[in-house]
């Protein structure tokens, strides 16, 4: 039986996910939003984690995974991420993340198990259509703590809230903030959220 842990935010995605896979038999599936993220994957142990990295609060958690500079585990590997051509940004940041599988959203539910199946097997899959887009991917030019500050800030939350759930001074939030508008080339956070958004990169 393979453990597949699917993380999204939107429930009646991930119940369609896992009902999906149920239903093909050989999968045990357990679904979650990002924020229980970190807890569903300690306890569960997943052979494959699929997610969806255009999903709020995806690169926070990413950002956070273990190597990158941040408190927090993120989900551990082996990574599916679940991605389209017309974001190549995510596409970036599934590499970042170290994932293993790529699946076109638009793409068949088949090669969606199918692609389970070859990460939890210890192999690579890289859907077809999705190969021009990830020669169109920008490169990343923001770090990881950047990156999980300018997510949190695209949520909404305040300098003092994203200081108090990545452990820093709202001082150093700033400064992380303005190397943020510097490196994106943007007017203001308003604007390096739109850029980011507009890039696939949160």
């Amino acid at each position: 039986m393979t453990k597949v842990l699917v993380l999204h935010s939107v429930s009646l995605v991930w119940s369609a996910l896992a009902a999906l896979l149920r239903s093909v038999g050989g999968f045990e599936v357990t679904c979650a939003g990002w924020r229980t993220a970190a807890r569903q994957a300690e306890s569960l142990r997943p052979d494959v984690t699929v997610v969806d990295l255009d999903c709020p609060g995806a690169s926070a958690t990413l950002g956070a995974r273990p190597g990158a500079a941040g408190p927090v585990a993120g989900p551990p590997a082996p990574l599916l991420v679940l991605a389209t051509s017309g974001a190549p940004g995510s596409l970036r940041r599934g590499v970042q993340a170290a994932a293993r599988g790529y699946v076109d959203k638009d793409g068949s539910p088949g090669r969606l198990v199918r692609a389970i199946r070859k990460v939890a097997a210890g192999e690579r899959f890289v859907d077809p259509s999705l190969a021009s887009a990830f020669l169109d991917a920008d490169p990343m030019p923001l770090s990881p703590r950047e990156l999980s500050v300018l997510a949190r800030a695209a949520e909404g939350d305040s300098v003092a809230e994203i200081a108090h759930a990545l452990h820093l001074a709202s001082g150093t939030v700033r400064n992380y903030m303005a190397a943020v508008t510097r490196k994106t080339g943007a007017r203001n956070r308003i604007d390096a959220i739109r850029i980011s958004r507009s890039a696939g990169w949160v």
